[in-house]
């Protein structure tokens, strides 16, 4: 069966809200930028019909309804000068509606110029000059953020829940559909509403141009009774059966983390595996080792919040919400080279999580090489040296997790259910599977590229095969660089 990728807006449920946001450089207009526009979708449906002598039926639908709506507290124009920082650029109101039981959810992407995914503040006269998303607030590279808050005095008692990024601290300004808030359970107050409010942030560079400079968000809402066009890798429990329901089926996901998309299929011995290697860096900016991802359970598989053994440095656990938090150490690296050299590589005891990107790597989709990751990166630990047992945690989006060899080899079963031995391990790059052979990351850089594969197991051993060669269960020491493939819990 071939890939199926929704992207019709034709039958989804879904609320659009628009906004603009205009920052001027050494130049002060003032100026009013925003716009908002409401799509409901309302359809209510009764009848009565009179059957046999006698009896009288009455049928009535009930429509979920979810709408978003915005006011402008503030204006997000601003004036900003060379060499300095703004925060806080003008405020939107924008109040959800939904009687819908099972909750809803909001994304945001980038939609500057009317683009899908376009996340850069562009300047009409001087478009060479284009601002970058990202979270500087020094330096010589222009950037602008955004984030979320909750209003503290909402009325209703199930206000959105903010994704932690963009709770109250700035974020990157999605390139593609990330979710910002949402609720998993609960209606709201269908007169009142619950609110956030949106604002943003820009640094002026010392050498950037002057000039007036646009950017656009656009809001979606969705609610569970909708059809979606995109699919999410964090909510694979809700779709992976009814979408993938027979070997073969596959469809492209978004990580919501990061926007990154990946190939997902159902193969023979019944998991829905990742097509693609994983490609998530660990570290928000790799120039600043002082601003670390802060990572949670609403979008990563930390299902272990005991806080201890290897999830106690850099982990929390809140009770009441149930949300288990981790935030790397400074020293944590995302390494981004080109060529086959690799600096800096992690260190042998395994306290700092690691990994590593191929920035020159063009290929996409099921070619693309992803990320090398040490083990302690891989459980998502700041310490993986104090692992006494298999652990519960890993670097996979929420709903996923690492391969196993415990109760069960995950890679035994998949090659003994496609009869994979070391005489045809060639077919491992192939459909369904598309393997890739990225090599490893070790004390001398990145070598065996092109020739070796190694994925990482969950208990610290990998899976590796190359020509003529294949093993399940070997021992790489845990400082290594090693691919990841993740598996819908």
């Amino acid at each position: 069966m071939g890939h199926k990728v929704k992207q019709s807006l034709v039958n989804s449920r879904i609320d659009f809200f628009y906004y603009a946001f205009r920052n001027v450089l050494l130049v002060s207009i003032p100026l009013l930028v925003v716009s908002g526009v409401v799509l409901s979708h309302l359809s209510f449906h009764s009848s009565a019909t009179g059957s046999t002598s006698g009896s009288d039926n009455l049928a009535i639908t009930i429509s979920s309804s979810c709408t978003l709506s915005s006011v402008v507290n503030i204006s997000h124009s601003a004036e900003v000068y060379n060499g300095n920082y703004l925060g806080d650029i003008g405020k939107t109101t924008i109040k959800t509606l939904c009687n819908d039981g099972n909750g809803y959810s909001v994304y945001a992407v980038g939609y500057s110029n009317n683009e899908e995914g376009n996340n850069k503040l562009i300047s009409s006269e001087y478009p060479q000059y284009s601002i970058d998303t990202g979270l500087n607030t020094s330096g010589l590279t222009s950037q602008w953020a955004m984030k979320l808050n909750n209003i503290p005095d909402d009325p209703s008692p199930t206000p959105p829940v903010i994704t932690s990024s963009y709770d109250d601290t700035y974020g990157l300004v999605p390139n593609d559909w990330v979710k910002v808030a949402g609720r998993t359970a609960g209606t709201t107050d269908m007169d009142e509403g619950s609110s956030f409010t949106t604002t943003y942030a820009v640094y002026a560079s010392s050498n950037q141009h002057a000039g007036s400079y646009v950017g656009q968000v656009q809001y979606a809402l969705i609610h569970p009774s909708a059809k979606p066009y995109y699919y999410f890798m964090q909510d694979v429990a809700t779709w992976k059966d009814t979408e993938l329901p027979s070997a073969g089926d596959s469809l492209q996901a978004i990580d919501s983390r990061d926007g990154k998309k990946y190939w997902v299929t159902r193969l023979a011995d019944g998991n829905v595996w990742m097509t693609q290697n994983l490609d998530f860096d660990i570290v928000a900016d790799e120039q600043d080792p002082t601003k670390m991802k802060t990572l949670t359970s609403e979008d990563t598989d930390l299902t272990d919040h005991s806080l201890t053994g290897a999830y106690i440095d850099g982990y929390s656990y809140d009770s009441a919400t149930g949300i288990t938090s981790w935030t790397p150490a400074i020293s944590a690296k995302t390494i981004n080279f080109k060529g086959t050299t690799v600096t800096g590589w992690g260190n042998s005891a395994n306290t700092i999580p690691y990994s590593a990107s191929k920035t020159d790597n063009n290929s996409t989709g099921h070619a693309s090489l992803g990320n090398w990751y040490n083990w302690t990166a891989a459980i998502a630990s700041s310490n993986s040296s104090v692992v006494a047992s298999n652990p519960q945690n890993s670097i996979c989006p929420k709903g996923w997790r690492l391969t196993q060899t415990n109760p069960s080899n995950d890679f035994s079963v998949l090659l003994a259910t496609y009869n994979i031995t070391s005489s045809n391990t060639n077919n491992l790059l192939l459909a369904p599977f598309w393997f890739v052979r990225p090599g490893r990351i070790d004390e001398a850089g990145l070598r065996f590229m092109g020739g070796d594969a190694y994925y990482w197991n969950n208990s610290g051993k990998n899976f590796e095969f190359w020509s003529d060669y294949l093993s399940l269960n070997n021992g790489r020491p845990k400082s290594y660089g090693l691919s990841i493939r993740c598996l819908a819990r």
